[in-house]
């Protein structure tokens, strides 16, 4: 009946987002994804100390491999959307739970740094990487009027796994040395491969199954009851099985769409991340030392990282919930511009901070913020591109984001290092994050709301602008209901014809009978109907 065949090289419907059922198992194993994705390359660095005892390096050298994580993280965006586009987001994330684990076990029997930039590194990473991404695709197929709260809390993985992994990691080290300790922890990588295999893909075989029932049903239902019915119906199979043997040849699918940089949107949001990656990590990464320096204790100082730790795991599901309101989620980029405002501003308000008690109240507000920020980035994304081209979005995001990672960090340290001021490194972070929120907000509001406003009321009956998905999904439509008119049988509509016509005649024919003709004055109207009527049957048997 018209409707898009797969095969044919064409997208097929997009299936409706459950909300639920499946997709709490599927977020809960994004949520293990996202904690080892973001906390286990923190995690590693308790095994540092030893690392440079046994290999006779400093702490930069071993500060390396966490780095390497992260940038294989980060970079690697591409690489995984190109994957997830041709096998699939499940034996994607089976392979990146193999080569994450791997990685670590190789780690294990190690001799020198390089090795471990190889193994650890470059091989953990990847892995992770191909985890990371998919899962995220996957919790976005999966959810839709629940997608923020699921962001919020699949995000909420990340505080929770490293206030965990930290302190089992010293436990291992301790018992077992580093050695022993990686080797375990590559076989609690595994996990990542069952997390892969429960991203079960939303069933398109039963939709296709249920349309073929129906358009069987729609064709008894039009044809009279008798031995045409089944003439009809082999009449219908046949046309199929000719649409199939005419069918197009297999159109190339993409497997990285640069389509998405016409989005304004989407550019917006790029140039706005890019500029709050360069800041936003600054913080948490000197706060030890920048407490240490001002007299706290070793112990007090690495407290002030729990209490960021603790407040972030409420903050994002709650930010979550907020952003899931009906009368919010329409303005979540304004949300996701207060959250960054908010990071920023606190950056710049405890510059200052010269005791525990200020530390501790600017750890307090540095996790709400830094919460928030983390439980609407990806909802962000997703809501501006939809969930058809959000593969190539988080990849090109991702390679973008990697390359601020590379600058922002080393830049504070090297500042730090010159300067021997944490107070300037704070107020510059601080002022990125905020200039960040500043564009965002300020670009969204001039750019895309303007936008919204330039089409033309009639060309558009439909109040509001749909999304992608939304627009694919009505054009599918109207092609299933123009085919479904077009294969309807025509004896039926030619018998309404003739019944017009018949009665259309009996009219005039009485008119003329009565009157001798077309009446005039106050029946001038009916006479202009009876006249149209005889020239509509003449058009109509024409």
């Amino acid at each position: 009946m018209g409707r898009p065949d797969p095969e044919e090289g064409q997208l097929p419907a997009p299936v409706k987002p459950p909300d639920g059922g499946w997709g709490w198992i599927v977020l809960l194993g994004c949520f293990v994804i996202t904690g080892f994705s973001y906390a286990f390359p923190k995690a590693v660095s308790v095994y540092f100390k030893e690392l440079m005892k046994d290999f006779h390096v400093g702490y930069s050298d071993t500060a390396w491999i966490s780095s390497i994580m992260l940038a294989m993280l980060y970079g690697t965006g591409p690489v995984c959307s190109i994957m997830v586009n041709q096998f699939g987001c499940r034996p994607v994330m089976l392979i990146g739970g193999l080569l994450a684990s791997a990685g670590m076990i190789l780690a294990s029997f190690t001799t020198n740094i390089i090795e471990l930039y190889l193994t650890a590194g470059v091989l953990t990473g990847l892995g992770m990487a191909l985890n990371f991404q998919p899962s995220l695709i996957m919790l976005g197929s999966y959810f839709d009027k629940r997608r923020p709260l699921a962001n919020g809390l699949a995000a909420a993985g990340s505080p929770v796994f490293l206030s965990s992994l930290s302190p089992l990691g010293q436990v291992l080290l301790e018992k077992f040395g580093w050695r022993g300790g990686f080797l375990i922890m590559g076989g609690l990588l595994l996990n990542c491969c069952t997390c892969g295999a429960v991203m079960r893909p939303l069933d398109m075989g039963m939709k296709r199954k249920m349309g073929k029932a129906q358009d069987k049903y729609e064709a008894k239902e039009m044809l009279p009851i008798g031995g045409k019915s089944e003439e009809g119906l082999s009449t219908t199979d046949g046309t199929k099985k000719g649409k199939k043997a005419k069918k197009k040849p297999k159109k190339g699918k993409k497997l990285l769409d640069f389509s998405i940089f016409s989005n304004r949107g989407f550019i917006i949001y790029t140039i706005s991340k890019f500029i709050l990656v360069l800041g936003l990590f600054v913080p948490p990464i000197l706060l030890v030392n920048y407490a240490k320096d001002t007299g706290v204790p070793d112990t007090e100082a690495a407290f002030l990282l729990s209490i960021i730790g603790f407040i972030d795991i409420f903050a994002r599901p709650a930010c979550g919930m907020v952003a899931g309101l009906k009368w919010v989620r329409p303005h979540v980029a304004y949300l996701f511009s207060f959250s960054m405002l908010f990071n920023g501003l606190t950056d710049i308000c405890s510059a200052r901070a010269s005791n525990y008690t200020g530390l501790v109240i600017f750890c307090v507000f540095f996790g709400i913020s830094y919460g928030m920020v983390g439980a609407l980035q990806f909802e962000v994304l997703m809501a501006i591109v939809g969930s058809q081209k959000f593969s190539s979005a988080i990849g090109l995001v991702l390679l973008i984001e990697a390359f601020a990672v590379l600058i922002g960090p080393p830049s504070a340290g090297r500042l730090v290092d010159a300067l021997k001021n944490y107070e300037v490194i704070f107020y510059l972070a601080g002022s990125e994050v905020v200039l960040s929120a500043l564009f965002l907000g300020v670009a969204s509001y001039c750019c895309l709301n303007r936008g919204k406003k330039e089409p033309p009321p009639e060309n558009n009956p439909t109040a509001g602008g749909g999304s992608d998905t939304e627009e694919a999904e009505s054009d599918v439509q109207e092609a299933e209901e123009h085919s479904s008119d077009n294969h309807q049988p025509a004896h039926s509509t030619d018998n309404a014809v003739v019944v017009a016509n018949e009665e259309a005649n009996h009219v005039a024919e009485e008119q003329r009978g009565e009157g001798g003709g077309c009446p005039a004055g106050d029946g001038e109207v009916l006479a202009r109907d009876g006249c149209n009527a005889d020239q509509m049957v003449e058009r109509d048997s024409f």
